[in-house]
């Protein structure tokens, strides 16, 4: 039986006063988790790829941290519905002073390891990101944080340089999951490969290329998780997940063809779930390279796709063509009228630019990663070859994908690339401030290397701005930009289709990618 989880549309209020302490079970978004029954269950996902690491402060990608976020939680919790949910931390309350915050802990929690959760730990893990000397590419998340002072064991006092709107919103994100200072005590190379957290699992084994498995912790603050062992394995073929969740040898299976959605529902043992996703697939241009350093260019790329097609075609209703960098529920969303398939448009565009026929270009592309992401890849270079342009495309397995396309400049060997981006916090900034912004070229997430100043102004006041009308206003006038000047190939926003076998329960999708186990349980 086909299920549809909805989706609410978040209303961004600014700045966010948030109130005492919920259930304790958040993350299940279920009244609690189900006693556990006689016997160790395990749970096996089968996801299309490994995690990066195990370091949360570092890793990009939301396969890591579906897997990380079952160990480290977060001091906010964004729920199903889009709205914030307190977690590790009670409450986020203006300061007395300007542009203060002031947050209060949850009392009573404990690392996996034993050690306390206090403010200490919230400001060793937030100095942390906050230095550039870490790498953490969610910087840009908490930048606007000056300092991070401990006022007792259970009250953080956060000062700002400014007004930052999406600040509560970001505090939900799992790059600012709280790690144990026992642990970061030990360096990054200890991170990368030992995860202590305070969530509902702990890890038993990282298996490289193959699995992650995660053991319950005992010692965890809420309910206890009705799922003794947590199992993502690593399947990048979708059809072998698809073999694997309908003979019973996983439990569940990511990123369901649309073609098998409806034979694999069939199945009585298997129900496929329809999640609306958050998730935008585009194809990034180097910008500072040829031939993509003229706009021109780029604009021709754009009429010569056939995105409603692809998405017709290899979808089946499982995507919407783009009509701007980001899906519709976020705040913020304008549209643009979509680059509609013009072939003899892209050629002249292309001659005035002083393309040669035949010139060859090459495509960078992942496995595994989304729905459909080989046959996109090929599409586009049908397409391409209608309007002169010969594309070579290149695969790498998503582990060895993510830092190449963000290589520095002076490292950087990318024309084109295809990636798809997020937006976990429901808000615009996080949506065009990393992806746009001339301060988050490579190693950050703008691998365009696009830069605009008046983009990078507005992107500013956007955020310095807790008035949302303003906002809004600001960000159509980013967007009106950004789609202009094409410093992407825009193509679609996904939704999620996972197959789920029928005796599982309470299992969530989330929209914004994240595979939760904690409230599931196995009948």
């Amino acid at each position: 039986m086909r299920r549809t989880l909805s989706w609410i549309a978040f209303l961004m209020v600014g700045l966010l006063v948030l109130g005492a302490c919920v259930a304790p079970t958040p993350v299940t978004d279920a009244p609690g988790a189900p006693a556990p029954a006689a016997g160790p269950k395990t749970l096996t996902i089968a996801a299309g790829t490994d995690v990066e690491n195990l370091d949360v402060h570092r890793v990009t990608a939301s396969p890591s941290f579906s897997v990380l976020e079952h160990i480290y939680e977060t001091l906010f919790y964004m729920n199903t519905e889009g709205q914030l949910e307190p977690l590790l931390a009670e409450s986020l309350e203006p300061g007395e002073e300007e542009n203060t915050f002031i947050l209060k802990l949850r009392q009573g929690v404990n690392f996996s390891d034993g050690t306390p959760f206090n403010a200490e730990a919230v400001k060793m893990n937030l100095d942390y990101v906050l230095n550039p000397d870490n790498g953490s590419a969610f910087r840009f998340l908490i930048s606007r944080i000056q300092e991070v002072e401990v006022v007792d064991d259970h009250t953080v006092k956060l000062i700002l340089d400014s007004e930052f709107a999406p600040l509560a919103a970001h505090l939900s994100h799992g790059a600012l999951a709280i790690v144990a200072p026992s642990e970061m005590e030990q360096g990054a190379d200890f991170m990368a490969n030992n995860a202590i957290g305070t969530g509902p699992y702990m890890l038993e084994r990282w298996d490289r290329a193959e699995s992650v498995s995660l053991v319950r912790n005992p010692n965890y603050w809420g309910d206890a998780p009705a799922i003794d062992r947590v199992v993502f394995k690593v399947v990048q073929e979708d059809g072998a997940r698809l073999v694997e969740v309908e003979a019973g040898t996983v439990d569940v299976a990511v990123r369901v063809p649309p073609a098998e959605a409806a034979r694999i529902d069939a199945n009585p043992n298997v129900d496929v779930i329809t999640t609306p996703g958050l998730r935008t697939i585009y194809i990034f241009f180097n910008v500072t390279k040829e031939p993509f350093d003229d706009v021109r260019v780029r604009q021709a790329l754009n009429y010569a796709v056939d995105v409603e097609g692809i998405v017709n075609q290899l979808f089946d209703g499982a995507a919407r063509v783009s009509d701007a960098p980001f899906a519709p529920p976020i705040f913020g969303y304008k549209p643009n009228e979509p680059y509609a398939r013009d072939v003899e448009r892209a050629r002249a565009l292309l001659d005035e630019a002083g393309v040669a026929e035949g010139t060859t270009l090459t495509l960078y592309h992942p496995t595994g990663r989304y729905i459909q992401d080989a046959l996109v890849a090929d599409a586009v270079r049908a397409q391409l070859r209608e309007v002169g342009l010969e594309v070579e495309l290149r695969t790498l397995e998503w582990p060895q994908y993510v830092p190449f396309v963000r290589a520095p400049a002076e490292e950087n060997q990318v024309q084109f690339a295809m990636l798809g981006w997020g937006t976990p916090t429901m808000d615009a900034d996080y949506a065009l401030y990393a992806l746009f912004h001339s301060s988050e070229h490579p190693p950050g997430f703008n691998g365009a290397f696009y830069s605009n100043p008046e983009v990078d102004r507005l992107l500013d006041e956007a955020r310095t701005t807790t008035d949302v009308d303003t906002r809004r206003d600001l960000y159509a006038q980013a967007l009106d930009i950004i789609w202009e000047e094409a410093p992407w190939l825009f193509l679609y926003s996904e939704v999620q289709l996972t197959a789920i076998r029928s005796n599982v329960e309470g299992f969530v999708v989330h929209p914004n990618e994240r595979l939760i186990a904690t409230g599931a349980d196995i009948k």
